[in-house]
């Protein structure tokens, strides 16, 4: 199953093909846009992702360029992120507005989730010191090493399988200003072998100080999470939880409402689900009247008579 879209907007900004713009009042100011760049590798002009950003750099003026979007590069089961990332950092002394790079902007049709190769992708990190947000879509070959960056706001890693090398990568890194992080830990058939004793360090709160949106989410251990989450200290500071597209069933939804108080939330977002109408009820009720949005959307019901073990991530393959 695939859940992962194209990206509506980015860095605050809309997303804009770069390849479908045209001249003059067709296409937007370089600020104005996130840029999506990307080639079709079974198309009829035998693009390539290299040819295809160098004719973004001379047609847009790239000082003025504040989100990037790193689209299809080519043959994606086989071509590593690495050959589009370095290229966006040798071009780093001509980005120098740039804030906001995604790494990996792929439909179901361009290749599966877990089909994508990745790499190093901090490499972007150490290239773009004032980048403030951050996202990455692929668990195959993912690398990322403990890092330290001084304005990074935001962080997205979205995975069918993310490795637990790559979740204990990013919670060992320095990210003071980290305000966001959304975590897609996957499957265990497709290398999403993060545990809840893994989480330890972002539950203990005694990472990133100024963390107030979470997720943790698209997990086949969705109830464990919940369970742990009910007693984590970093709630305590949080305005956005979000446990949604994983495998939530009751059982965790009564441990979220049985722990620590969360009324303080905005929002708690759970879509994509598998609570029964009562306890759906009993989310609410325990919660709304306290101002916070919840998101029951997307009840599931597990595959055939499989019950509890029918249950599915809204993204695996």
């Amino acid at each position: 199953m695939y859940g992962a879209q194209h990206l509506h907007e980015f860095g605050g900004l809309p997303a804009v093909d770069f390849q479908h713009t045209g001249d003059g009042g067709s296409r937007p100011a370089a600020d104005a846009a996130a840029w999506r760049i990307s080639v079709d590798p079974y198309g009829d002009d035998d693009l390539t992702w290299e040819e295809a950003f160098a004719r973004f750099l001379e047609t847009v003026d790239p000082a003025g360029v504040r989100a990037l979007i790193i689209g299809q590069w080519g043959e994606a089961y086989e071509e590593k992120s690495s050959v589009p990332i370095g290229l966006v950092i040798a071009a780093a002394d001509r980005l120098t507005a740039l804030e906001a790079v995604f790494v990996g902007d792929l439909e179901a049709e361009e290749a599966e989730i877990t089909w994508i190769e990745q790499s190093d992708v901090t490499a972007l990190l150490h290239a773009f010191p004032a980048l403030t947000e951050f996202g990455v879509r692929g668990g195959t070959d993912l690398v990322f090493p403990p890092t330290k960056h001084e304005r990074l706001r935001a962080l997205t890693l979205q995975a069918g399988g993310l490795p637990v090398e790559v979740v204990r990568g990013v919670l060992d890194s320095e990210l003071p200003a980290l305000e966001r992080l959304d975590l897609w830990l996957g499957v265990s058939a497709y290398e999403g072998n993060t545990d809840v004793a893994d989480l330890a360090p972002l539950l203990s709160g005694t990472r990133f100080p100024r963390l107030v949106h979470l997720g943790v989410r698209n997990s086949e251990i969705q109830n464990e999470i919940a369970a742990a989450i009910a007693s984590a200290p970093v709630v305590a500071r949080l305005r956005v939880l979000d446990l949604s597209n994983g495998t939530l069933g009751d059982e965790g939804a009564a441990a979220l409402l049985e722990g620590q108080p969360l009324t303080h939330l905005e929002l708690l977002d759970l879509h994509h689900h598998f609570l029964t109408e009562a306890m759906e009820e009993r989310v609410r009720s325990s919660l709304e009247p306290h101002g916070v949005r919840v998101d029951l959307s997307e009840r599931c019901e597990p595959w055939g008579d499989r019950g509890a073990e029918g249950r599915y991530t809204a993204v695996s393959e």
